[in-house]
């Protein structure tokens, strides 16, 4: 007998040595133990040119509407320094009540979770009125450009329909049943190149340094507040994460300087109004300082909000009653793969503790096992009721 319980799978799953972009097995792991169950699986594989081939997983029991989506990553971050783990990573161990290896949290165990949750909801009831699916992706913590965006492309040419989806990412800061996430702020990245003119500190008159005017861009850029915030989602932000100039001579002044940033921005902004800002900000005091410039952008998801509708107060309401805490709703953090996927399907994102992920010995209590499978049964128990 095929064995779909929460621990076991879980344990399966972390043996992969999935690390973005490696698959390592799990996805066909995953799409073997899914026909077990009934499934119908397509594994998906996705090459750009330049980066690697990833392969993703849509799986799906039933034809009729309406359809409930599970959406989740097989790829892990990389492990670190293996000396600095109590148990080999990729070998998962039971100590302390708590499962330890990379991907335990983060979201390997939630994969797991959910599995046997269908297989339990099967074993009540075979005969339900709609389907369930599968989105699994191994490019969820790498460049996402393989993964869940061109799986949700593929699905809308084949005009498959997804009615509602649960993202399983970790979203609970403590303890599970804390919060719920609807929405996500957008990330923008980019780099600002300062052209001026090389010469000798001796005579800053007759050379240009670029470090001054991206000194004042930096300055300008932090002190100009983007928004206060809404009910929805906190302040949009701006971070500076390196200031490069490339000059090892201290006797030089340089021909560029160069800086990175990155915008977490909310529901009162979009990638193009903020482009816009940032360029009349570089233009204006470049040309003050008679220097030339260059900004490059990297759009990783714009911002976007779910509105609570009466499946995610269904879910809320089965959050509470299991683990006995009321579940905040939230569009704090990183970004997600549901930035691709609320454009073909509502969703929530729900699933264990985040506060080992990426970390040195990575873990999920017993009990939050359990007690998420318990919440992803009621979840489908209630929505094809």
């Amino acid at each position: 007998m095929p064995d779909f319980n929460e621990l076991t799978l879980s344990k399966e799953l972390i043996k992969f040595p999935s690390v973005t972009p490696k698959d390592a097995g799990a996805i066909g792991f995953l799409s073997k133990k899914l026909k077990q169950l009934g499934f119908s699986c397509k594994i998906l594989e996705f090459k750009d040119k330049g980066s690697k081939p990833i392969k993703n997983l849509y799986a799906k029991l039933g034809k009729r509407g309406p359809n409930l989506c599970y959406a989740g990553h097989t790829d892990v971050v990389p492990p670190g320094n293996l000396r600095d783990w109590t148990a080999n990573p990729f070998k998962p161990i039971v100590k302390n009540n708590h499962l330890i290896g990379r991907g335990a949290n983060d979201m390997k165990s939630s994969i797991a979770c959910f599995i046997s949750a269908v297989d339990k909801f099967l074993k009540k009831r075979k005969n339900f009125n709609g389907s369930i699916s599968f989105l699994i992706t191994g490019d969820e913590e790498g460049l996402a450009i393989n993964g869940t965006k061109k799986v949700v492309d593929y699905l809308k040419k084949k005009r498959e329909k997804i009615n509602f989806c649960i993202v399983g990412e970790p979203t609970n800061p403590n303890k599970l049943g804390e919060m719920i996430k609807i929405g996500r702020r957008g990330s923008l990245s980019g780099r600002i190149e300062i052209s001026g003119t090389q010469g000798h500190v001796a005579y800053p008159h007759l050379s240009n340094n670029p470090i001054n005017a991206l000194v004042k861009i930096c300055k300008k850029l932090k002190e100009k507040k983007l928004d206060n915030g809404n009910k929805n989602f906190q302040p949009s932000n701006l971070e500076f994460t390196s200031i490069n100039v490339d000059n090892k001579a201290h006797n030089v002044i340089p021909s560029r300087a160069y800086a990175q940033f990155n915008i977490r921005y909310n529901n009162l902004h979009n990638s193009s109004s903020l482009k816009k800002k940032i360029n009349s900000v570089v233009k204006n005091i470049s040309k003050k300082n008679k220097c030339k410039f260059r900004v490059t952008f990297t759009v990783n998801g714009d911002s976007f909000l779910t509105e609570p509708n009466k499946t995610i107060y269904m879910a809320k309401d089965i959050i509470k009653k299991i683990t006995k805490i009321t579940p905040k709703f939230s569009t704090t953090g990183g970004t997600s793969d549901a930035r691709f996927i609320k454009k073909i399907a509502p969703c929530l994102e729900f699933g264990l503790v985040n506060k080992t992920m990426h970390k040195i010995d990575e873990c999920v209590s017993l009990k939050d096992l359990k007690n998420l499978t318990k919440i992803y049964q009621n979840i489908l128990e209630d929505y094809f009721r």
